[in-house]
């Protein structure tokens, strides 16, 4: 499965890629690519800021993209590679659009759904389930948001009484 690795580790830098930009906006720096038979059929980062919208989340906005391209909701023979553990709300769209794996780079003890605080991808009473496999460049995925938040604190420093 060398193959395979190699591959999640490049799709997972072109996540990261799309991070930077939602970093360089500053928009929590998630990114997010959607591949079909090993070609990137769409990339997004997070634009909740910038369009004042609750479900601008990479995940999502990727989603979107991919049907559109596919002309179809279900995104059957994809894998979407984020940088950062989905949300139930992300979650539940993975599910929504038979999406068969998920690749994430770190994971999210505050919001995450597919393994820290919940495992609804792989919940077997739901209609799909979806194989994970996360860790792909964690560290640089981890940092990105590291940096990110101790920068906004320091543009943003907390109010003491």
């Amino acid at each position: 499965m060398v193959f395979e690795q190699n591959s999640d580790l490049d799709f997972m830098n072109a996540a990261l890629e799309e991070a930077q930009k939602a970093f360089v906006l500053g928009e929590v720096p998630v990114g997010a690519v959607l591949v079909h038979h090993d070609t990137i059929i769409a990339r997004g980062h997070n634009l909740r800021e910038w369009q004042q919208n609750p479900t601008a989340h990479a995940e999502l906005l990727v989603i979107q993209r991919a049907a559109e391209e596919m002309k179809s909701w279900r995104l059957l023979d994809t894998t979407l590679y984020v940088t950062l553990e989905p949300c139930l709300m992300c979650a539940g769209a993975i599910l929504q659009a038979r999406i068969p794996r998920l690749v994430f780079g770190t994971m999210d003890p505050k919001a995450g759904a597919c393994g820290s605080l919940f495992t609804v991808l792989q919940d077997s009473r739901l209609n799909h389930q979806v194989n994970i496999t996360h860790g792909i460049q964690e560290d640089p995925c981890r940092s990105i948001l590291k940096d990110f938040f101790q920068q906004l604190r320091q543009d943003r420093p907390l109010l003491t009484t």
